[in-house]
């Protein structure tokens, strides 16, 4: 066998390479992805040089202000996930005595009906060391918690313009009006709502949404719970506002033609708190205050990835 030939049929990714690859497309920036594994700016620009030269393809296409990635990037970014999923696997299967490490993770109820508990489901059979302990609230609450550092993850759908770098979003999706099938509440004014207390950002976007068109409403029902919120709807008592992916029998969105104005989009975003800073080592990788503070940030990483699974489905 030629060298050249010997040489291709052993090459090998590093999953260091595609654990900065990972981090680069989630993070949406080198220097946020540097912080999240430990490296310099520099080191993990030169890991991506390096990777794009092993598979002998560019995997991004960079510009002063972003960094999107290419058809072969797209595909790289699937396998690097499967690879560094089951290593993480791989390692908890056999590190059974490590001891138990307990992560905060709160959340607005709403995302209690999507496939977020099968996922956090997987990420404990996955890392049976890491007990996770579940906080739900409303949206403004886990964010005031996880500012307080009760909260390791947060999981929130609320409407900012300059989201802090600890925000980082993961889907926006539209709102839609919501009523059951053959009720006739949408034609009746003042239109009777049921929506959150104030605060809540679906609430915001359909009272803005209402005002914006002159529509006369009144809020008939009030509940900081998603459920009550649609109970309300589902006895034709009100109109509900909510994500449309929510939407499920008996209610139906309200058809165009009874006037009601588009509400918005509402993004979601998953809280983390940044990685604890440390001194830079000879290869650029930086090093965390201590072994222990890097081993949980690496545990609330993974779980914020895990989280993030829920909504690239979508």
């Amino acid at each position: 066998m030629k060298p050249q030939s010997l040489q291709a049929a052993i090459a090998t990714v590093d999953l260091d390479m595609l654990r900065s690859f990972v981090a680069i497309v989630e993070s949406g920036s080198m220097t946020k992805a540097a912080r999240l594994v430990y490296r310099t700016p520099a080191a993990v620009s030169l890991q991506i040089k390096k990777l794009e030269e092993l598979l002998g393809v560019r995997l991004m296409e960079r510009t002063s202000r972003a960094t999107h990635l290419t058809s072969h990037g797209e595909l790289l970014m699937n396998y690097a996930r499967q690879l560094l999923s089951i290593n993480q696997e791989l390692f908890g299967q056999f590190n059974q005595s490590q001891p138990v490490q307990t992560l905060t993770f709160g959340l607005a109820e709403q995302f209690g009906v999507t496939d977020l508990p099968a996922v956090l489901s997987q990420f404990s059979k996955a890392y049976p060391h890491i007990r996770v302990e579940v906080v739900v609230g409303r949206s403004t609450e886990i964010m005031q918690k996880f500012l307080r550092k009760e909260l390791d993850i947060g999981l929130v759908n609320l409407l900012t313009d300059s989201p802090p770098e600890y925000m980082q979003l993961v889907s926006k999706e539209r709102l839609c009006w919501a009523t059951v099938s053959g009720s006739s509440i949408a034609q009746q004014m003042p239109l009777k709502l049921s929506l959150a207390e104030t605060g809540c950002a679906w609430r915001q976007l359909a009272v803005e949404a209402l005002s914006k068109q002159g529509l006369d409403y009144t809020i008939a029902y009030t509940s900081d719970s998603y459920m009550g919120q649609v109970a309300a709807a589902k006895a034709d008592l009100a109109i509900a506002a909510i994500p449309f992916s929510l939407l499920e029998a008996p209610l139906i969105e309200v058809d165009r033609a009874a006037g009601l104005p588009d509400i918005g989009i509402v993004p979601t975003y998953v809280l983390q708190h940044p990685a604890q800073r440390g001194v830079e080592d000879a290869d650029g990788s930086l090093v965390a205050g201590s072994s222990e503070e890097s081993l949980v940030d690496s545990y609330k990483t993974t779980l914020s990835n895990y989280i993030k699974r829920v909504f690239s489905r979508e």
